[in-house]
C-alpha cells in the first residue's frame, strides 16, 4: 500500500512538475513574443525620429524657398537693365551696388547661381529648353546656343531651372 501511494505521489508530482514546465515554456514564449515586439517597436521610432529629423533640416534649409522664387524675376530685370546700360555714370554705379548688395544678401541665405554655359550639353533633367533653333555649327547640334534665364539653386534643391535654346 505504501508503494502504490509512492507511486501516485510519484506520478502526480511529475504531472505537476510537467505543468510547470509547460507554464513555463508558455511564459518563456510569450516573453520572446513581446520581447520582439519591443525591439521592432524601437526600430520603428528610432526610424521615425531620424526621418523627422532628416525632413526637419530640409524644410529649414528650404524654408525661404517662396520668397527667393518671388525674388528671382527682380534679379531677372537687374539683369536685363545692367546688360543694356552702356556708359558708366554715378547713377548706372549706383544700380550696380543695388544689384550687387541684393545679391550678397540672396547668397547668404542659402541662394547659387545654376552654373550654365554656351556651349553646355542639353540635359533636360537641369535644364529648361524654351526653344530650338538651327545650330551655327554642327558641333553646337543638341548644345545649349543662348540662356534665356539664369538658374538658381536654394541649397542643394533646384528652385529655378535654367531656360535655355538648344541647337538642332
Amino acid at each position: 500500500m505504501a508503494k502504490k501511494k509512492e507511486t501516485k505521489s510519484k506520478k502526480s508530482e511529475s504531472k505537476a512538475i510537467g505543468k510547470q514546465t509547460e507554464i513555463n515554456e508558455e511564459a518563456k514564449n510569450e516573453l520572446n513574443a513581446e520581447k520582439e515586439k519591443f525591439l521592432r517597436l524601437f526600430a520603428e521610432f528610432e526610424n521615425f525620429k531620424r526621418r523627422t529629423a532628416k525632413e526637419r533640416l530640409e524644410l529649414f534649409s528650404t524654408a525661404s524657398e517662396e520668397v527667393m522664387v518671388a525674388l528671382l524675376p527682380i534679379l531677372d530685370d537687374f539683369d536685363r537693365a545692367s546688360n543694356s546700360i552702356d556708359n558708366e555714370n554715378e547713377l548706372v554705379i549706383g544700380f550696380v551696388l543695388i544689384k550687387n548688395k541684393l545679391l550678397d544678401i540672396l547668397k547668404t541665405k542659402g541662394l547659387s547661381l545654376f552654373d550654365v554655359n554656351i556651349g553646355d550639353e542639353f540635359n533636360a533633367d537641369i535644364h529648361e529648353a524654351v526653344t530650338q533653333i538651327d545650330a551655327p555649327s554642327k558641333k553646337m547640334k543638341g548644345k545649349i546656343i543662348d540662356i534665356v534665364e539664369k538658374g538658381y539653386k536654394l541649397g542643394e534643391k533646384i528652385i529655378r531651372y535654367p531656360k535655355v535654346v538648344i541647337g538642332k
